[in-house]
């Protein structure tokens, strides 16, 4: 397996149509409960703090948001580089957002995750502090259903022990029925696994690495 490095990252615009995408690369969606983390996961994995907005009041995010990633090998005498998108989707579950923003914003989603094109991981991050909610599994499953590839990425790890964190995984594993590749930790704080999240995926962009 090859080594990787996002050397540089900027967004590119906001959408909520798909007339609004921008010109197709190959893409990694975000997508999660409101405040789960997605846009400092998105931020850390860039090193660029304010690449994502970050926001204490959950619900914020109310478009699709792309950003340019231009990742490199780092293995000695490798030239090979590769630019692709990451997309911070709105977040689930907000109990504050009115019930016509909600079908607004579940609309256009659920259009972009069925049917846009180059979308090889959609990372969903889920708090893992908590226990598997009723949402984070129907959105699980829908996106089986639309047969895309997903990750699940408990953040927050920092926040549990060693032991409790690991205790939490395998709890998503059995209740998720999933593969060890398909399930990883993370913290946006110390970024430890940063490395190997960025490796991950680019096995599912360049699968041939």
């Amino acid at each position: 397996m090859r080594n990787w490095n996002i050397i540089k990252a900027k967004y590119v615009t906001s959408a909520v149509k798909p007339e609004q995408y921008p010109v197709a690369l190959t893409q990694v969606a975000f997508i999660g409960r409101s405040n789960v983390g997605k846009s400092s996961l998105i931020n850390s994995l860039c090193r660029q703090n304010g690449l994502a907005r970050v926001s204490s009041t959950p619900g914020k995010t109310q478009t699709i948001n792309f950003y340019e990633i231009d990742a490199k090998c780092t293995d000695e005498n490798s030239d090979l580089r590769l630019k692709f998108h990451f997309v911070d989707l709105p977040g689930y579950g907000f109990a504050k957002t009115s019930k016509t923003d909600k079908d607004v914003w579940s609309g256009f989603i659920g259009k972009y995750l069925e049917k846009a094109q180059g979308i090889v991981t959609v990372c969903q991050l889920i708090d893992i502090r908590h226990k598997p909610l009723a949402n984070d599994l129907q959105c699980f499953e829908w996106l089986k259903d639309c047969g895309r590839n997903v990750l699940l990425v408990l953040t927050k790890s920092d926040k549990l022990s060693k032991n409790q964190a690991m205790a939490q995984r395998a709890l998503f594993k059995k209740e998720l029925n999933l593969q060890d590749k398909e399930i990883v930790l993370y913290s946006s704080l110390d970024n430890a696994e940063r490395g190997k999240l960025i490796n991950r995926l680019m096995e599912d962009i360049l699968p041939e690495c």
